[in-house]
């Protein structure tokens, strides 16, 4: 038997392994998924989980029980790619035939002192566990900062003023607006917001250090009671530690059919993958379905035929009333209740689409 192996069961992978099995698999191929947990954490709710409004129980998808799926778990460590084998932190190599890279992210520091050490965050499961319990026991009317102002930290810093309406909280931004990416007039939106909100908004920010009760904003020491990283993302790594070219974002750059070029039997998904987009989850999970019909057509002996991937747009949420879209027919911006309705959607949509 060829092992088909799927190194990740986040957006990009579980796509992947839920579009081959709807479909053609060779009776020659298994394929193997592989994570270190038995379901996939719906990371575009992890804002929520640490706030504290929504349990982890809500944003757990348990994977496919499918007999033509072996579902395999641990850390996986190493690759190699000239001999195909995965390495784990615990437990026998694995050989593979054809791989899919699908490991997300993780925090970029930016060589920040104290940063890693001190901070919490919300790229894994694990660590946005350890965050609610930071944020949740901390006493009334202490102080929060969030650090960076891009959609990740406007929708923690939101929720997390819902939840702890008593705390003191602050995003820290290194431009001059929160949403830098986004139309100004969505930042206008959510800067008022934020006022409207008692959440303190300190622009033109540079932290320059982090201690287990300060943060630095340039040489300006500044007491908390709690940081939160949200300043940026590169890949896992074992990402980082593999030899081959990539991106000035550390993403692994792909030919066409998203394999590495001197690889081809590897293919990329996600927030490793050198694409024309930032990293999200919607971005996995359209290049997973392509992923997915160009290895069937290679199985068929066919050509595959990739197109350009088309996006839908970005929403945002602010708490759970309000929220932000951009991106959808043209350049229509939308703000207010409908943009949060439109992200429950698609959070029920998940759901029903993986689970």
């Amino acid at each position: 038997m060829k092992n088909f192996v799927i190194l990740g069961g986040g957006y990009g992978g579980l796509t992947i392994a839920k579009e081959l099995l709807n479909k053609y698999i060779p009776d020659d191929v298994q394929v193997i998924l592989v994570d270190r947990m038995p379901f996939q954490g719906l990371k575009t709710e992890y804002y929520a989980l640490a706030a504290g409004t929504v349990s982890d129980f809500d944003l757990r998808v348990h994977f496919p029980d499918e007999q033509r799926l072996i579902r395999k778990y641990g850390e996986a460590t190493s690759l190699d790619l000239e001999n195909k084998i995965v390495h784990f932190q615990d437990g026998e190599p694995l050989l593979y035939d054809q791989l899919v890279i699908a490991l997300g992210c993780t925090d970029r520091f930016h060589n920040t002192p104290g940063a890693e050490e001190y901070s919490c965050t919300i790229q894994s499961f694990n660590h946005t566990r350890q965050t609610y319990l930071r944020l949740n026991e901390i006493k009334p009317y202490g102080d929060v900062h969030i650090v960076g102002g891009g959609l990740s930290g406007v929708e923690i810093t939101a929720e997390l003023r819902e939840s702890r309406p008593d705390l003191n909280i602050t995003i820290m931004d290194r431009g001059e607006r929160v949403l830098s990416a986004f139309p100004q007039r969505l930042s206008a939106y959510v800067h008022a917001w934020f006022k409207e909100h008692q959440v303190h908004v300190l622009n033109h920010a540079a932290v320059s250090r982090v201690e287990p009760n300060a943060i630095y904003n340039h040489d300006e020491q500044i007491v908390t009671d709690a940081v939160v990283w949200t300043a940026g993302i590169q890949p896992v790594k074992m990402v980082q530690d593999l030899a081959v070219p990539k991106d000035p974002q550390g993403r692994i750059v792909l030919n066409e059919y998203y394999q590495i070029p001197d690889h081809p039997e590897v293919y990329v998904v996600g927030d490793c993958a050198s694409l024309p987009y930032s990293p999200s989850a919607q971005a996995a999970e359209v290049q997973g379905e392509q992923i997915a019909h160009i290895v069937r057509d290679l199985w068929k002996g066919q050509t595959p035929h990739p197109h350009p991937l088309k996006l839908r747009g970005t929403l945002g949420a602010l708490g759970k009333k309000a929220g932000f879209g951009y991106g959808f027919m043209g350049s229509t911006s939308l703000r207010g209740r409908v943009p949060r309705l439109l992200k429950s959607g698609v959070l029920w949509k998940s759901k029903r689409h993986f689970g």
